[in-house]
């Protein structure tokens, strides 16, 4: 079954255009490898909620890598030609090497990145740039000690982030893109030391509003700090103009350091939302599909895949999820009651 399913994976799809109720098509693939994480972020996966004892998924509740190599497949015909890895945190995920390495052999996938928070980093960067992985964004939320462990749940060093970083850049991981959650009164007063910190070495920090991901990190507005403030904050310091986008569906606005000393980015889905320009659809550990980061509920993909589905049968229920989405949340937040359930950040990725 395995070799089957391998040799499928690799042929050439027949793509075509898929879109939601919003025109837009289907281009962003977000796969969750590991619903386990070595931190224990606050606005994440807290200590107190995600404990010793707290049962996450069996290794067989989750998807195989061959069954997530026949599902990219199914995506790559649909419109889908860049992946990336999330978790909880990827790296935990025993050869993950090897399913970097079947994912870029198959045809008209461009572009294969990874989310980690960079622990292990370090270990893996120069096998994972020889297996195929084109780029890596590391979750760095702070430069300093204490911070750096309050954000992370007291669990790790940011030394070790930083010396993951660097062995990321010397594989060739490139462009690295570091990702800081920024939350008012805990780590908004770090943000110049991080922009000091990588300007000038190609590594390119972007800067995430604090959001309602999930339920259990009970959001207050008031604890978002707008990109446009520290837009002004960082531009006082370090000159700096607005940029076009790579490429339509980019999350981040960028701006180039006048000096030429490279640039920075904002993610702003608080202030400034993205939905109309959203491509990506995710895909849990444990096969269920979500069409919005903020989603209330998943389709299960893996139940067919186990039952003996076909590829037809398995493109058709992907056709109906996308083609029936018409999810914009971050658009009518303050328009619309919090969802009671909505899905937690460490189970789809960010």
């Amino acid at each position: 079954m395995s070799e089957k399913i391998i040799n499928l994976s690799t042929s050439i799809p027949q793509r075509s255009e898929l879109l939601d109720q919003r025109a837009r098509p289907l281009r962003d693939l977000r796969i969750s490898v590991m619903d386990r994480c070595n931190f224990r972020c606050p606005y994440c996966m807290p200590e107190d909620k995600y404990h010793e004892h707290f049962k996450f998924l069996d290794s067989a509740e989750r998807l195989s890598f061959d069954e997530i190599l026949r599902l990219a497949r199914l995506f790559v015909g649909l419109g889908v030609s860049k992946i990336r890895i999330t978790g909880g945190e990827p790296l935990l995920r025993p050869g993950l090497t090897d399913l970097i390495g079947d994912l870029s052999r198959i045809d008209g996938i461009e572009d294969i990145a990874l989310t980690t928070n960079g622990i292990l980093l370090g270990q893996h960067a120069a096998a994972l740039r020889a297996a195929g992985l084109s780029r890596v964004t590391v979750s760095l939320d702070s430069l300093d000690d204490e911070v750096f462990a309050r954000m992370s749940g007291g669990r790790g060093s940011k030394d070790h982030v930083l010396a993951g970083i660097s062995e990321a850049v010397q594989a060739g991981l490139l462009p690295i893109k570091v990702n800081a959650v920024i939350k008012r009164g805990v780590n908004d007063q770090c943000v110049p030391a991080l922009v000091e910190y990588f300007r000038g070495s190609g590594v390119i920090v972007r800067f995430i509003e604090y959001m309602d991901v999930g339920t259990i990190n009970d959001w207050q507005a008031s604890e978002t700090v707008p990109s446009a403030e520290l837009v002004q904050r960082i531009a006082q310091q370090w000159p700096m103009t607005p940029v076009e986008r790579n490429y339509h569906g980019e999350v981040a606005n960028r701006y180039r350091f006048t000096d030429g000393q490279g640039e920075v980015g904002f993610i702003s889905s608080v202030s400034e939302p993205f939905c109309g320009s959203c491509t990506r659809i995710r895909l849990s550990s444990d096969g269920r599909l979500f069409t919005c980061l903020f989603a209330a509920s998943g389709t299960n993909l893996k139940g067919p895949l186990r039952d003996g589905a076909d590829d037809e049968a398995l493109l058709g229920i992907v056709k109906q999820v996308w083609g029936e989405r018409a999810d914009r949340y971050s658009e009518v937040r303050a328009e619309q009651d919090e969802p009671s359930n909505k899905v937690e950040m460490y189970y789809i990725g960010g």
